[in-house]
């Protein structure tokens, strides 16, 4: 069982023995799923270094850490979309500074709803940042913190991937594929070093009330970020590949029962769901022509 030490000696509820002078590291932690996870981090007592795009977002949430929790944080401006370039600013960032937690959280989708692969608009750009955001940014910050945590024989990662990886979901078909990706990377490390005293958690979300999910209502299947953040942070120690709440966990075994992976790849389900995308599509073209 993993233990967070918050700064005062007091354990917290969610795992990983860290020190004061720890820094744990959230990628995409400006908004959505990674800031709730840096704010969650700083309540905990821990100390957050913010890595994401905008520098000016990047501010704003940094105060708010250091103001709401007292925390020490650090910010990294990097464009994960960008691809390998950006990687020996982070490692020179992150350099001299003892990780005890990494969240591999940056993540986009290349569309903002359903839709046939070859229907993105400027396909060739899109595709290779989301494969950059989304496979890229978890493969290569693991390979910069990971030595350290093996050196020390102590250390925690958790990679966000998606319950959309469960099963095949076309018209998401790159965004589903990138986290299936996640997901099998992170099962597959936390099998390679868990006994060298570093855990891999792989995080699993369903539909959480975010820019992504276009702030959908919070209710008894959509999480708020900030409760999502704090029950999957609850996990930590009880399992290596998780919902990260009750609610999801319940969710996914009813679509795993009654929306099974055949039935969606299914040609009367892809009519059902073609028919479905046009009329939403329809739809929110005349609601906002009313607005104009």
């Amino acid at each position: 069982m993993f233990q967070i030490m918050s700064h005062n000696g007091v354990a917290c509820s969610v795992a990983v023995k860290v020190n004061d002078w720890d820094m744990q590291v959230v990628t995409g932690a400006t908004s959505g799923i990674g800031r709730a996870y840096a704010n969650e981090l700083a309540k905990r007592g821990l100390d957050i270094v913010l890595v994401s795009r905008s520098e000016e977002k990047l501010h704003i949430a940094a105060m708010e850490i250091e103001k709401l929790y007292g925390r020490k944080t650090r910010i990294i401006q990097a464009d994960f979309t960008v691809g390998h370039a950006i990687y020996p600013a982070i490692a020179e960032g992150l350099r001299n500074l003892d990780i005890g937690i990494l969240v591999n959280n940056v993540g986009m989708n290349y569309v903002g709803a359903l839709c046939f692969f070859l229907d993105v608009a400027n396909a060739e750009q899109r595709i290779t940042e989301v494969i950059n955001c989304n496979i890229l940014s978890v493969t290569q910050m693991t390979r910069l913190v990971l030595p350290h945590m093996v050196e020390k024989g102590t250390g925690l990662i958790i990679n966000l991937s998606s319950e959309v990886a469960s099963q095949p979901q076309p018209l998401l078909t790159l965004y589903c594929a990138t986290k299936i990706f996640v997901t099998y990377f992170s099962r597959c490390l936390n099998s390679e070093y868990s006994t060298r005293g570093v855990t891999i958690q792989c995080v699993t979300p369903f539909m959480v009330s975010t820019n992504m999910t276009y702030n959908a209502d919070v209710n008894a299947f959509v999480k708020s970020a900030a409760d999502y953040a704090r029950e999957a942070l609850n996990t930590v120690g009880h399992s290596t590949y998780t919902s990260g709440c009750l609610s999801h966990a319940l969710q996914h075994v009813a679509l795993t029962i009654f929306f099974p992976g055949w039935l969606r790849l299914s040609s009367f389900w892809m009519r059902w769901m073609d028919k479905f995308t046009f009329e939403k599509v329809n739809e929110t073209m005349a609601t906002s022509k009313k607005e104009n």
